[in-house]
């Protein structure tokens, strides 16, 4: 895509840039827009929005053309970009409402409605693609598809031409290929809405397969394979990126590569992308500019390297969305028109925002056409600005092209993720020289696999050595002090970021604004990162217990020596609780503890083992719910780490910490929640600071800790408030522990009323300091020269309880 973005080569005067052509950018913006809206409306009221909008571009344009009255030049100009963006809003909203009202279909929906048991006709759309759950058991499958008719539990069948999402377990739906017929029977599902999904089909058992696949599907999934063959014998992280590199397919990923993608902004690279196909292409257009080829012979030859690219990575919708951008700069090319590359990107979007409707609302393709829109608009100026200033040509253009995607990226990257990351484009700008050559590497890997394996092992060990670059940056990257920020997420966060961006491109326009972005640039470097970096406050000198912002989850940290510690339960996220461990220096785990094995408290278990040891784990002998225990187990026995049974007495001494295991006293059975109350439940001293660490204990344990402990037994100066600060509490139980502090660990926003205000009244009025997660982040309580204090990270240490 460079080849087509980069525009008109730089020049050595002044001259000014040429101006781009906006004329269908109006159009499309709106198609894209009224197709969102669309999405998530009635096909009634899509249609409603398309002929309000079409009466009112027949006015304007009854206007323009003098009926109604004579128009001024000015009117004229802007009047014809208001009738095209009314003309969008009527072409978007119009396909959209025949979708919609296809998905809407009353015959369907009202299965839907009573979740009947069906045997559906399908159609595969993409790939299945496993969703990442708990070691040892069946992954869920993700299988799109079309549903060509149902028969429901009365034996009528239905035809029904909609799109249906798959969930399978069984192993009969893996390596099923786009275009492969097929019957299942399942239970139907109502859909989450927003998208042209009319149902969730969650399958009883294996599909039974009509026939074979498309040929070229056929040949994409056997070069698909080879390729993965060849990168089998690599290191998992190198042979695991390389195939989500070449073609997407991100089944072998380890999990800590792809959280490190995503926090330095190189997620892209993950996934089949317009950058795939300019760099496939542009080895192409380069050979061809080698051997003197003419531009049209060139594009012909990108043509030919384009469509075999596809065949290779399968027409999935999102490999032809990255075709359709990889397309608009061959246009370019042949017309010998870089400038007309910014109409095709609109044209572009246009044609598949009414062929496809569904990508309005698809963060890929947003992420697609806004990196070639920066790349069209952005990266040529800035490119020949810096040339200007006398930075070399290569580097300006490496310079300008990553800050110009990643620019254009950062509000649909910031709404999803709800971060603002500072290394993604130092992190882009390293990766670059490593792209091109894994890539392909990895395609003439994956070429010649079936004829020749050797050689396909050869060139993918070749393309390890850039993949191994990639992988490194992102590590480190990743793990820079204020590498982020934290932003709004969702629409508003992102819309937030790109009216703060448009302003700021427009405001940068002046010298005077550009001199004063730069100030303040150097000054938040110059000021606030070497704070963090020499004194980032946290964790706070003599803590002796800390709670991190997990989400809706528990980790509870304890110190044990310098770098060394306890841990009391991982959260549901392993970024969330390696992050936790990162921000405390904490490098070796002393111990593990799981209170029990709801996923909010054991999810996040790879994230404690990475890149750290763990001496020994303690779990509950209530080895339930099955998906958490196994998780757990599973990630101890792959770093060879012993598990121990908990039980009521069970004592642990090592440095300032003592720890003993108060409960549950017996086994506690019919419950309200038998797994939270069996939880583990701990009393801690650290440097003579008595701490409760109450798991998720509801009601039942809390009664029976009470009826088998001594007068003053539960006593302790901070507790660690059970089950998020919940309704079930019992009363007596926090009267009876008396903390001068309360941790509450919870996330925000939670649909699960966490925490109770009647439980968070009785802790405040009995004196104690409560801290919440959800609105304070990590908080920790501290032993200062007065007592007990507690802080709040990024708040002065000392504030007394």
């Amino acid at each position: 895509m460079t080849a087509a973005a980069g525009g008109t080569p730089g020049v050595a005067g002044r001259r000014p840039a040429e101006e781009p052509d906006l004329r269908l950018a109006g159009l499309a913006l709106a198609a894209w827009l009224a197709a969102l809206a669309g999405l998530h409306l009635t096909a009634v009221g899509t249609l409603l929005l398309a002929a309000v909008a079409a009466g009112l571009a027949g006015l304007a344009g009854l206007h323009l053309v003098g009926v109604l009255g004579r128009p001024s030049a000015p009117v004229r100009r802007y009047g014809w970009i208001a009738v095209a963006v009314l003309i969008g809003v009527v072409c978007g909203a119009t396909a959209t409402a025949a979708r919609v009202s296809l998905r809407d279909a009353g015959p369907v929906r009202a299965l839907v409605e009573e979740r009947a048991v069906v045997t559906a006709e399908l159609v595969v759309r993409d790939d299945p693609r496993p969703v990442r759950g708990v070691a040892g058991r069946p992954a869920t499958l993700l299988v799109p598809s079309e549903l060509t008719g149902v028969t429901g539990p009365d034996g009528r069948r239905v035809v029904a031409p909609v799109r249906v999402l798959v969930l399978a377990t069984d192993p009969g739906w893996k390596g099923l290929l786009p275009g492969q017929r097929l019957t299942a029977e399942g239970r139907l599902a109502v859909p989450r809405g927003g998208d042209l999904t009319a149902a969730v089909l969650s399958a009883a058992g294996p599909p039974e397969r009509h026939g074979a696949a498309p040929t070229s599907q056929r040949a994409a999934g056997a070069l698909r394979a080879g390729l993965q063959r060849a990168c089998a014998p690599l290191p998992d992280e190198q042979g695991g990126l390389l195939p989500g590199l070449v073609v997407g397919d991100t089944s072998r990923l380890p999990p800590t590569v792809e959280e490190d993608f995503l926090a330095t902004g190189m997620t892209h690279l993950n996934a089949v992308s317009g950058s795939n196909v300019a760099i496939v292409v542009g080895a192409v257009l380069l050979l061809a500019r080698w051997a003197r080829a003419g531009p049209w012979l060139a594009a012909g030859l990108c043509g030919l390297a384009l469509v075999g690219f596809v065949v290779l990575v399968r027409p999935s919708p999102s490999v032809v969305r990255a075709a359709t951008m990889g397309a608009i700069g061959l246009a370019a090319l042949a017309a010998g028109r870089p400038r007309a590359a910014l109409p095709a990107l609109s044209a572009g979007v246009a044609v598949l925002l009414l062929f496809d409707p569904e990508l309005a609302g698809d963060a890929g393709f947003a992420l697609s056409v806004l990196a070639t829109g920066g790349l069209l608009l952005l990266a040529p100026r800035w490119r020949d600005g810096l040339r200007r200033r006398g930075v070399p040509a290569g580097f300006a253009e490496a310079l300008a092209v990553p800050a110009a995607a990643q620019l254009a990226c950062a509000p649909v990257v910031a709404g999803i993720s709800g971060t603002v990351s500072l290394v993604a484009v130092p992190a882009n700008l390293l990766a670059v020289p490593a792209i091109a050559p894994a890539t392909v590497l990895g395609v003439l890997a994956a070429a010649v696999s079936p004829v020749w394996p050797a050689g396909a092992e050869f060139l993918a060990w070749l393309a390890s050595w850039p993949a191994w670059w990639l992988v490194t940056v992102a590590r480190h990257g990743a793990r820079l002090p204020a590498g982020t920020l934290p932003w709004p997420g969702g629409v508003p966060g992102a819309l937030l970021l790109a009216g703060l961006t448009v302003a700021l491109l427009v405001a940068a326009r002046r010298p005077v604004v550009r001199r004063l972005v730069a100030v303040v640039v150097v000054a938040v470097v110059a000021g606030a990162l070497p704070v963090r970096l020499a004194a980032p406050g946290w964790p706070p000198a003599n803590w002796v217990v800390a709670a991190c912002a997990v989400g809706q989850g528990d980790t509870v940290v304890l110190p044990v020596a310098p770098g060394r510690a306890v841990v009391v339960d991982a959260g549901p996220d392993p970024a969330a609780a390696d992050g936790c461990l990162r921000r405390l220096g904490v490098r070796e785990v002393a111990l593990l503890v799981f209170s029990h094995f709801h996923v909010d408290h054991a999810g996040g278990v790879a994230g404690v083992f990475r890149g750290r040891p763990v001496d020994a784990v303690l779990a509950p002998q209530w080895a339930e719910p099955a998906a958490g225990r196994d998780l757990v187990r599973a990630e101890a026995a792959a770093h060879s780490t012993e598990v121990v049974a908990g039980r009521a007495g069970w004592r642990y001494r090592e440095g300032v910490l003592d720890l003993v295991v108060v409960g549950p006293p017996h086994p506690l059975r019919g419950t309200r929640s038998d797994p939270n109350n069996n939880s583990l439940v701990l009393l801690a001293t650290v440097a003579g600071v008595r701490i409760l660490l109450a798991g998720d204990a509801e009601t039942e344990e809390q009664r029976a800790l009470l009826d088998g402990a001594v007068p003053g037994g539960l006593r302790a100066d901070v507790l660690k408030v059970a089950h998020h600060g919940s309704a079930y509490q019992d009363p007596a139980f926090l009267d009876a522990v008396r903390p001068a502090v309360a941790l509450v660990p919870v996330g925000a926003g939670n649909t699960y009323g966490h925490p109770h205000p009647a439980v968070l009244g009785r802790l405040a009025r009995g004196g104690a300091r409560v801290l919440r997660t959800d609105t304070d982040g990590d908080v920790a309580a501290v032993l200062g020269r007065s007592g007990l204090a507690v802080v709040t990270r990024g708040t002065p240490p000392g504030r007394q309880p």
